[in-house]
């Protein structure tokens, strides 16, 4: 099915601009508070993964590309949305995460990786390459290089298994497999749903 139709540009500008909304309401709200960071919040993976997101959705409403290069984006932006709205549900959603209002953490742990992922589903990429999964997963490592280097300087950690101060590195460790495991399991499906029908 052509994601070139009207509806379905439509569809990823309105998502595109619920996701803006939501990403900006907390620096404007919590611009003037002393204990906000602005570089902290730009470290969590659901606001980085949901930014791309937004850029993503915001490309295919206006130029809908098809090229091989593009699906390989869209297929990286699906696996980290989805690593966002699981990991979440798993891990995080008991935990702190800086999202305070229930509507923005709602858009972008849920409203924003669903329809990422059924954009995906509907509009399967024509051509890809058979281990596209595996590339997709350096923007969680990357992520994870970025977030043990930066902790340290800062004395900050977004997210509690990635953080080595109280639990040490040894664990930490293994926690980091065990959720690295989890994620290339969940590129591996993003990868099948989108290929499916080609296969």
């Amino acid at each position: 099915m052509s994601d070139r139709r009207w509806w379905a540009r439509l569809a990823r500008l309105g998502i595109a601009a619920l996701g803006v909304a939501a990403l900006v309401t907390l620096p404007l709200q919590q611009f003037d508070d002393p204990g906000f960071s602005l570089g902290n919040f730009f470290s969590y993976f659901t606001i980085l993964s949901n930014a791309v997101a937004v850029v993503v959705l915001l490309v295919g409403a206006i130029a809908a590309p098809t090229g091989a290069a593009w699906q390989w984006v869209r297929g990286a932006t699906t696996t980290a949305m989805v690593i966002t709205a699981i990991v979440y549900a798993l891990l995080l959603s008991g935990i702190d995460v800086n999202l305070h209002i229930d509507w923005v953490n709602g858009v972008l742990h849920r409203v924003v990786p669903l329809y990422l992922l059924v954009d995906w589903a509907v509009f399967r990429p024509r051509r890809l390459p058979r281990r596209s999964w595996l590339s997709w997963l350096t923007v969680p490592l990357v992520y994870g290089v970025y977030t043990l280097i930066r902790g340290p300087i800062v004395n900050w950690y977004p997210y509690p298994f990635l953080d080595p101060r109280a639990q040490g590195y040894l664990e930490m460790t293994l926690s980091v497999v065990m959720v690295f495991a989890g994620m290339a399991a969940l590129a591996g499906g993003v990868f099948w749903l989108g290929t499916r029908r080609a296969a």
